[in-house]
């Protein structure tokens, strides 16, 4: 357990994330706490997180809702003080229907561009499909060879999806690296509000009262007053 992101400052962060909001929802308060720290944080969306839905069509009002994501992943990112976002247009809630290299090799170029130290990016037990390709696709493109970039591999949680998957079925979600943001949930939640077309009433674990709380849960767990859970996927020092 950790309370710090162990790498130097001047290295690059990359979060890869399948849909806008997963970026906030799963590590928004790291992100701001790296940035304001002076790290140089990015972020890849790889699809719209709209055009699966029944209500999304062809029709004018159906692009608005994609190009008001587009804009909300923007203002999020910009409250957090991230350095660039980088936004796909992989096809939503299908990346299963892709062979999975396509996907590897366009988080790898991202990977190679940017060099990142530090790269955060799904649970591989999420319920979400999306979620659990990028994440394979992820360790693919980050695979420790000798010119490996990538030196420490974070996974996170994206409440209504993370904890929605049973026992049993999948990989659980068991965080043993915790960073705390109690100087930047504020951050955190004010992003959120970006997408609150993407928010939901409590008791939803997509309202900001559940996601405050969990916060506030995973600090307390760990002795500060809030707090993001990881699991590590690697870490070499």
């Amino acid at each position: 357990m950790s309370n710090d992101v162990d790498t130097p400052q001047n290295e690059a962060v990359l979060v890869v994330a399948a849909h806008p909001d997963d970026e906030v929802l799963g590590c928004g308060g790291t992100l701001a706490r790296l940035a304001s720290e002076g790290r140089q944080v990015h972020v890849l969306l790889m699809a719209d997180g709209e055009t699966s839905r029944s209500s999304h069509s062809q029709s004018p009002a159906g692009s608005d809702r994609v190009a008001g994501r587009r804009v909300a992943a923007q203002v999020a990112c910009k409250t957090l003080g991230v350095t660039s976002l980088q936004m796909l247009t992989l096809p939503d809630n299908r990346m299963d229907s892709l062979d999975l290299l396509d996907v590897v090799q366009q988080i790898e170029t991202v990977v190679h561009r940017l060099r990142p130290s530090l790269l955060l990016t799904h649970h591989a037990g999420d319920v979400n499909v999306d979620h659990r390709i990028v994440h394979d696709a992820v360790l693919a493109a980050s695979r420790p060879q000798p010119a490996c970039f990538v030196r420490t591999l974070m996974f996170f949680e994206v409440p209504s999806s993370t904890e929605w998957r049973p026992p049993g079925s999948a990989a659980l979600f068991q965080p043993n690296w915790f960073v705390d943001i109690s100087t930047t949930i504020s951050l955190k939640l004010r992003a959120l509000n970006a997408y609150e077309h993407e928010l939901r009433p409590f008791p939803h674990p997509r309202s900001i009262e559940a996601i405050e709380s969990l916060a506030k849960w995973r600090g307390a767990s760990v002795g500060v007053m809030a707090a993001e859970a990881f699991m590590l996927g690697r870490n070499v020092v």
